[in-house]
């Protein structure tokens, strides 16, 4: 089943301290007052996320009709599109914690790191 733009603001929201702004025209979602991901853009079929460039290496080689660099310089420093019909939603939780992570302050980040392993405990 395709995501749609309200379950990638649902997992967006779902992280620790995040709040959602506009940028653009478009929904941006934020930590610690850092943009770390958006979604509209270019369209209504599409979110972006801040990765680094090796994590976007890894994003678009697991899933290439999922993910690809944004065009230009943003591209090039990570900044990762995201086609909303073709993520499968597990790709999508871990585009979008790995993305939180890198703009997170560190004990924030930290501590994130260590709920998502006590779920993980948790399911066993």
């Amino acid at each position: 089943m395709p995501l749609t733009p309200a379950e990638f603001r649902r997992v967006a929201l779902a992280l620790p301290e995040t709040e959602q702004r506009r940028h653009m025209n478009h929904p941006d979602f934020r930590v610690a007052g850092k943009i770390f991901a958006t979604l509209g853009y270019p369209d209504k079929r599409h979110g972006m996320v801040k990765l680094t460039p090796i994590q976007q290496e890894e994003f678009v080689a697991a899933a290439p009709a999922a993910f690809f660099p944004v065009r230009g310089a943003w591209g090039r420093k990570g900044c990762t599109s995201i086609l909303l019909g073709k993520v499968p939603r597990r790709a999508l939780k871990e585009a979008l914690l790995a993305a939180w992570r890198n703009h997170a302050p560190a004990e924030l980040a930290l501590k994130g790191l260590e709920r998502s392993s006590l779920r993980r405990r948790e399911k066993r």
